[in-house]
């Protein structure tokens, strides 16, 4: 007969794979999800007038409306269900999607399809690098975070200075820095799976990971597609 301990491990291992496979299953669902939602606003004359019209107005609206519910899905995840928490993930993943539409405007679909492989190429070794390392990645994901923020500004400057050159610049700094970002996030995702119980408070979590994955794959996305993509 098996020992307690060798059933209570087999336990943990099994809802450590539940926990990352939820995770990574809600990241690649918001990518699907988002792929379609910007293929089918781009096919539309009507949406993209909408969203690039009348000095963008709609584009930015929809952008506020994207901050807003990661800051609120953030915030509120303790206390909402994980009912709530799908369905604002899932509606963050068709609103990214409605803004991204632009990619099929200014970029050919073959160097789009080139750019999302390589992009998830990218992803997957630092998401595997982040998982198999003896190295703690804690230090260098406050840096990374601290670099995002500073990307953030200086793009912020650049929308001023539309200076190509510094547009180059911050495409090749964002790619590095969330790919870092990557390996440190599925890192911590790994940290938290060996403690999943499949309660509803790892079930949000899992939710939430997506998320910051999802962003990171989004961010290596673009930038490679600024970086490399070939326009129409």
């Amino acid at each position: 007969m098996e020992n307690y301990d060798s059933i209570n491990y087999r336990s943990v291992e099994n809802e450590k794979r539940k926990f990352l496979s939820r995770t990574y299953g809600w990241m690649t669902l918001a990518l699907v999800i988002s792929a379609a939602s910007a293929f089918v606003t781009a096919s539309s004359p009507t949406m993209v007038r909408f969203l690039f019209g009348n000095r963008a107005i709609g584009f930015f609206v929809l952008a506020i409306a994207e901050i807003a519910l990661v800051w609120w899905l953030s915030a509120s995840i303790r206390s909402i269900s994980t009912g709530a928490a799908s369905i604002a993930f899932v509606a963050y993943s068709i609103l990214n999607g409605v803004t991204l539409s632009s990619i099929f405007i200014v970029y050919t679909g073959t160097s789009i399809m080139y750019t999302f492989l390589a992009a998830a190429g990218m992803f997957g070794s630092m998401s595997l690098f982040g998982m198999r390392t003896k190295q703690n990645l804690n230090s260098a994901g406050r840096y990374l975070i601290m670099a995002v923020w500073g990307l953030i500004i200086a793009s912020i400057i650049n929308l001023l200075l539309r200076s190509t050159g510094l547009d180059w610049a911050i495409s090749l700094i964002t790619v590095v820095v969330f790919s870092g970002l990557t390996a440190y996030d599925s890192q911590r995702m790994l940290a938290a799976a060996g403690y999943a119980d499949g309660s509803e408070t790892f079930k949000k979590a899992s939710i939430i990971g997506a998320l910051e994955l999802y962003l990171d794959f989004i961010n290596i996305f673009l930038s490679l597609l600024r970086l490399f993509g070939r326009r129409n």
